[in-house]
């Protein structure tokens, strides 16, 4: 892959192509990946195809200015992101230590862009001009539009805008807003003069500065005092997230105004089509070669993105505050070339990995009603149940799959983005299901149902734990049914915000009953802009003002965590204090419905070995019986019918989840 496909990255580069400015220049935490799962990428060649010259300077090295200067200074302006991840997220695991791999950096090395990387790139560029036009996207900047908690440093912080001193953010996933920005800067409008462009946010001196009727909600100084007045801001905000019906939103911070515009529309299927259809290279830039390469390509090189926008709604997720609730994909013809030309891939080897998006089943808004109306205020589209006006047909989806089976050289097609299994299971017809089970399952099918918990669930926005289950019976039926041997991976959070040391004990027995451990535990994150964080940050539910239970001590974090994982001898003493201090002593002992032993010198059974009696059970476990036949038993109604998922589920043993994305 010669660097002349690819946009500049030099002034050796620009010389090539005749060029001595650039219009644009995108400086980016990410190293370069010209893929359009980036959006670096996406921005670069859609605005390249508008006619202005762009170039890259990915990861500079922000202890100087030199970097930022390497390709000259822009006729239009910077355009800054932190990358693919917030940059905090990039660095930190939930515990605020340290990752070992970033998988976005040449050789997964770590310590290639600063903490807040947008605020920095900015301060920078700055310094290396002091007139210039510097507009900030990307997922860092989109979510912390608005003054935020910041899990990080524990407190709350200004929107991004105000801290980054740009002239311009640019929200969502940009498009069209990029190009309209780029006309104003040609006909000569400066950028932080930019104020009617839908999808953006600006900085106002004066409230009469803003046309439009707008909602001002509560103010950085008011929401960085009062957390119920920090509550009220966020609701207010997540309620006019619609393109349609939504309304500007103002905040004050010290003398000045944020305001946000309304949300842009969501790309029609031609325009989605144009955007997916540009020369991408899709590879990591060529100067990475001797350094590792880039890691993040191999989870999407043989992947195909068929949509976007999630109308799912989950209240620990972002993608709703970014991408909207109003899906939008990819025709056929445009997803079936994209096939083939990965069949080409030289490294190709007769695998699509993936045929989605943030919801790999969801092709269409999820009624007729939203393109016209909006989204509801005051209605998820499948919680707490399925809307009665919502669409739920996969009938596209599977033309689609069928389609891309019969790709030549193409040999198997896997759905490996995310299911909502509750919206395949308010759908009447089967077929989907079953061909799902039957060509589209790598031997394992990952589904998030997070908890089982209705007490927690509700404040997830998450399905009863009841759909879920009639789900499982459903699959391992089908599986029976086809001859295949196929197992289901549960994703499962800890810690949520509603979540107590009960809930947590509830999961554990769900997961001895069902005899499968997980080995990796998400941990509830509080990342910017979603409904759980403002809930864990305040300890209220911003919808309804209510007070919720919210763990944050690092010690029952990790007890609720343990829990999960109970088998692991190193989480021994973890579980045992938490089952000693919700007073569930009745799950330790050598039962079958415990989950640990006693300690050494307890219970009577220091020294004491283990013997098989005639009918298969130990003497302790008789001794266990008898000793606890009186204490409280375990409820396990719920699991009555369950013993065809159970004996299945023993065969899968322990399955290593990959990270959620």
């Amino acid at each position: 892959m010669t660097r002349e496909k690819f946009l500049p990255v030099s002034k050796e580069d620009m010389e090539k192509r005749g060029w001595d400015e650039l219009d644009f220049i995108i400086v980016t935490g990410d190293a370069y990946i010209d893929h359009h799962s980036f959006g670096t990428a996406i921005i670069g060649r859609v605005l390249e195809n508008e006619g202005y010259k762009v170039g890259v300077i990915p990861q500079p090295q922000w202890k100087d200015v030199e970097d930022f200067k390497k390709l000259g200074k822009p006729r239009l302006g910077f355009l800054v992101n932190a990358g693919n991840m917030d940059s905090m997220v990039n660095h930190y695991t939930v515990s605020k230590k340290l990752r070992d791999k970033d998988f976005y950096s040449p050789g997964g090395k770590m310590g290639l862009r600063p903490d807040r990387a947008t605020i920095v790139y900015c301060n920078k560029i700055r310094e290396a001009y002091k007139n210039v036009s510097v507009i900030i996207g990307g997922v860092e900047a989109s979510l912390r539009r608005f003054a935020h908690y910041d899990y990080w440093s524990d407190k709350v912080r200004k929107s991004m805008l105000i801290d980054s001193g740009a002239d311009l953010l640019v929200y969502g996933m940009s498009e069209k807003q990029i190009v309209e920005v780029a006309r104003n800067l040609e006909n000569g409008v400066e950028a932080k003069n930019i104020r009617d462009v839908k999808g953006t946010c600006y900085v106002v001196e004066n409230l009469e500065d803003v046309k439009d009727e707008y909602v001002l909600i509560p103010s950085y100084k008011e929401i960085c005092k009062d957390k119920i007045k920090y509550a009220e801001a966020f609701k207010a905000q997540y309620e006019e997230q619609d393109p349609v019906i939504g309304k500007p939103i103002v905040q004050q911070h010290a003398n000045k105004y944020v305001v946000q515009n309304k949300p842009e529309m969501p790309l029609t299927r031609e325009e989605l089509d144009k955007v997916y259809n540009l020369p991408y290279t899709k590879n990591y830039h060529p100067m990475y070669e001797g350094l590792g390469g880039i890691d993040a390509i191999e989870e999407v090189k043989f992947s195909i993105v068929s949509s976007r926008g999630c109308f799912g709604s989950c209240s620990f997720c972002a993608i709703t505050f970014h991408q909207g609730r109003i899906v939008q994909s990819r025709s056929e013809e445009s997803i079936l070339k994209e096939a083939e030309e990965i069949t080409k891939l030289e490294d190709f080897k007769g695998y699509i990995h993936d045929v989605g998006g943030p919801t790999a089943n969801f092709r269409r808004p999820a009624c007729s009603k939203q393109l016209k109306f909006g989204a509801c205020k005051n209605r998820q589209c499948l919680y707490p149940s399925p809307c009665k006006n919502l669409d739920a047909d996969h009938t596209e989806y599977l033309e689609l799959l069928r389609k891309v089976r019969k790709v030549p050289n193409v040999k198997k097609v896997f759905v490996r983005s995310g299911l909502r299994y509750d919206y395949i299971m308010a759908d009447k017809e089967d077929k989907f299901f079953k061909e799902l089970v039957e060509h589209h399952v790598s031997g394992k099918l990952k589904v998030a149902p997070e908890h089982i918990c209705p007490e927690v669930l509700k404040y997830m926005q998450k399905p009863a734990g009841k759909t879920y289950d009639k789900f499982i019976d459903k699959f391992y039926k089908t599986t029976e049914e086809v001859g295949k041997k196929q197992f289901v991976v549960p994703y499962l959070m800890s810690s949520h915000p509603g979540s107590t040391i009960k809930s947590a004990i509830k999961l554990a027995e769900y997961l001895r009953d069902i005899n499968y451990m997980p080995e990796q535990v998400q941990d509830f994150y509080p990342t910017p802009g979603t409904l759980s964080t403002t809930m864990f940050y305040t300890g209220l539910d911003p919808l309804t003002m209510k007070e919720v239970y919210v763990p944050k001590t690092k010690h029952e974090k990790a007890m609720q965590r343990a829990l999960l994982q109970y088998k692991d001898p190193k989480k021994y003493t973890l579980v045992y204090e938490a089952l000693v201090e919700a007073k569930r002593e009745d799950l330790i002992g050598f039962g079958p419905k415990c989950l640990i032993k006693p300690r050494k010198g307890e219970n009577n059974f220091e020294g004491k070995k283990r013997t098989s009696n005639s009918k298969g059970k130990s003497q302790k476990e008789k001794l266990d019986t008898k000793k606890f036949k009186n204490k409280p038993k375990v409820n396990d109604s719920k699991f009555k019918g369950k013993d065809d998922f159970k004996n299945k589920s023993k065969k899968s043993g322990n399955v290593k989840s990959k990270k959620r994305r």
